[in-house]
């Protein structure tokens, strides 16, 4: 597997080796102890949540309330998205900056979310099934989010506007600006002790 960093380093690529013959392909699709390696720190992935989505449909950006906050490794099983990850760190030299990712079932990247992140993604593909890896069971009531179009923001989903499909609960999300984040940079959120 090989990690890489991004603009805002604590977001990280992991890329598997894909081993193909005439039989089909195999690789590793998760390796705790080399993740872990990488990144600096333990992560305990407990649960995994599965999405099945149409081309158009645009999921964000959320995270959740500071004792019920989420890591995420993201990965798509079939078609392709577009997944964004905005830094929502009070103090952080890079907040409210975003970076995207495209992910697909061919290439097989992953991309890892630490807390302190919003997420969302949007479908590239006729349909897409996604998986996310979390390291926090849900906790209903405690989900915070922010619209995925605010101006501040200015994310290129990659759909056309006529195209975009939402929930009703993400229709009703705040701007940016109007949400108060409970992620300070100078906290340590990625030992993952604090709130274990």
């Amino acid at each position: 597997m090989k990690y890489t960093r991004l603009e805002i380093p604590e977001l990280i690529v992991c890329e598997p080796k894909i081993h193909e013959d005439n039989r089909g392909f195999v690789f590793e699709f998760f390796k705790k102890e080399s993740f872990d390696k990488f990144v600096g720190f333990e992560v305990n992935f407990c649960q995994d949540n599965i999405s099945h989505s149409k081309y158009g449909v645009v999921r964000g950006l959320h995270t959740n309330t500071l004792n019920y906050a989420q890591s995420k490794l993201v990965s798509v099983l079939h078609g392709k998205i577009l997944d964004v990850a905005v830094d929502f760190r009070v103090g952080s030299p890079t907040f409210g900056k975003s970076v995207c990712v495209e992910l697909d079932s061919v290439e097989n990247k992953q991309l890892f979310i630490p807390r302190g992140f919003l997420h969302g993604f949007s479908v590239l593909s006729k349909e897409a099934v996604v998986n996310i890896k979390i390291d926090r069971y849900f906790a209903a009531g405690e989900s915070i989010g922010v619209k995925y179009d605010d101006k501040d923001l200015a994310i290129d989903w990659k759909i056309n506007l006529k195209d975009i499909i939402l929930s009703k609960a993400d229709i009703d999300l705040k701007l940016f600006k109007d949400v108060i984040s409970p992620f300070d940079y100078g906290e340590n959120y990625y030992s993952m002790k604090q709130f274990v």
